[in-house]
């Protein structure tokens, strides 16, 4: 690699700068876009997730559910004792449109054993009506909840949606999850079986 320094005042120079910060935009554009990523790469946040959650109690919250078979109020007290996925989404977010298969799958799988999944819609207020019809073609019959202050969010500080927090059966943030990535739902699987066991 060529340091800066020697690239200051030649043409070269100046041309390996231009590619060097548009190379920089790029990644920092494909980082920030809509949590995916197209390589089935690692997750960007796991266990050790950089948020300061995980470890901690989850933010208490209590959404209007407007689809899934939890309709009415849906409170993160009323699900104690049960393991909580929380999914910050959008109907906005392309990366969502794969993720809630994936979440569905774990609900049909894990429902019945204790996961609850509890998504929760950042979309604004134009957009809440597309709630119902973005669950019915992606498949969700989990509770799907709008975050119409936006105080959830603000809670929970999901960095890009989707964004995931797993919750332990006491209420403690044990697992993040931000984007979504090809293949991470067979690392999610495997959190929340051993959230179950405990």
């Amino acid at each position: 690699m060529i340091p800066m320094s020697a690239m200051k005042n030649t043409v070269t120079g100046q041309v390996l700068r231009f590619v060097f910060l548009v190379s920089l935009v790029s990644s920092a554009a494909a980082i920030v876009a809509c949590g995916e990523d197209e390589g089935g790469g690692k997750p960007a946040s796991s266990a050790s997730d950089k948020g300061g959650l995980v470890g901690n109690p989850a933010p208490e919250f209590a959404v209007k559910a407007l689809v899934g078979s939890s309709k009415g109020n849906v409170s993160l007290k009323s699900l104690r004792g049960k393991v909580v996925l929380v999914d910050f989404w959008g109907t906005f977010c392309e990366p969502c449109k794969k993720s809630f298969p994936k979440l569905q799958d774990l609900n049909t799988k894990y429902g019945t054993s204790g996961l609850q999944i509890v998504g929760i819609s950042e979309d604004e207020a134009d957009d809440k009506d597309k709630i119902p019809g973005f669950a019915d073609t992606y498949g969700a019959k989990f509770a799907l909840g709008w975050d119409e202050d936006k105080s959830i969010a603000r809670a929970y500080k999901p960095e890009t949606m989707p964004s995931s927090f797993i919750i332990d059966r006491k209420g403690i943030v044990r697992f993040t999850h931000v984007g979504y990535h090809d293949g991470e739902e067979v690392e999610v699987e495997k959190e929340i079986q051993e959230l179950l066991k405990q």
